[in-house]
């Protein structure tokens, strides 16, 4: 029998999850045929019809449960990074707020996901994006880089929650922020749901309640800590896995938080 996800090792989660998604870059179905966060739509999402036109075309695989650059004030000439980057959607878009002054760093642990992140930004001219192979849990970035941290729909499926958290901070400048879109639990998953890969791997089982959200947050040295639900995020949801009620206990959040300044005393 094969073992549940919460009964796995780290490695093994890391794996299911590498091999779901390389088969999405692939064009390929998966375990996960019924949706799974591969198929809704940007506008959905939250992005305007103006940003679905800026990045390339094959970079919008449909993945995300929100949009990070709607809560992420780029600036031009900043550094942001991207945890979990796929094909390089939101890179390529934080690339054109940064402006050439700035620079964007995609991080991947799919190597066809990055190998298409690669082509498309060589294809589309963004020549101050590069991405990277390494999981969010060990970022390949320097300590104090990164102005900025975004993600969509990534965080849940790491199976060590509180050490992404850790090496965010890590990697941040003091002021710097994290500007996340994800999924979070309003309630205990069944354990229906809980132990199914597909679930898993498609954004669901592995989804932390806001409490403990924050708690690893905070642990990890973060401020101004604000976790905002989207309720309209349940219509698209409900549709990741039919019939099976998802949307009363998942929703999408905006995940915010702030690496203090040494002087700050919050």
């Amino acid at each position: 029998m094969r073992t549940k996800p919460a009964d796995s090792s780290s490695e093994t989660i890391r794996d299911e999850v590498r091999q779901r998604y390389g088969a999405t870059a692939r064009g390929e179905s998966s375990s996960c045929d019924e949706g799974c966060c591969t198929s809704t739509s940007a506008d959905s999402l939250g992005y305007s019809a103006e940003e679905s036109a800026i990045a390339p075309e094959a970079a919008n695989l449909g993945l995300g449960c929100g949009n990070p650059l709607a809560i992420a004030s780029l600036q031009s000439g900043q550094t942001v990074l991207d945890l979990g980057s796929g094909a390089g959607f939101d890179c390529f878009l934080a690339a054109r707020a940064v402006t050439p002054s700035g620079k964007v760093i995609g991080v991947d642990m799919t190597h066809e996901m990055l190998a298409k992140a690669r082509e498309n930004a060589r294809h589309n001219g963004f020549t101050n994006v590069e991405f990277r192979l390494g999981e969010i849990e060990a970022l390949p970035v320097a300590d104090e880089s990164v102005d900025v941290i975004i993600s969509n729909c990534v965080i849940n499926l790491s199976p060590e929650k509180a050490r992404v958290f850790k090496e965010a901070y890590r990697v941040l400048k003091p002021g710097g922020r994290l500007a996340v879109a994800d999924i979070v639990a309003t309630a205990a998953l069944p354990a229906e749901i809980k132990g199914d890969w597909a679930a898993y791997t498609g954004c669901m089982a592995g989804a932390s309640q806001i409490s403990e959200l924050e708690q690893m947050l905070r642990e990890a040295g973060f401020a101004k800590i604000n976790i905002a639900p989207k309720d309209t995020s349940r219509s698209f949801i409900r549709e990741w896995l039919p019939g099976k009620r998802t949307e009363d206990y998942l929703i999408s959040a905006t995940i915010e938080a702030v690496k203090p300044e040494p002087a700050e005393n919050f």
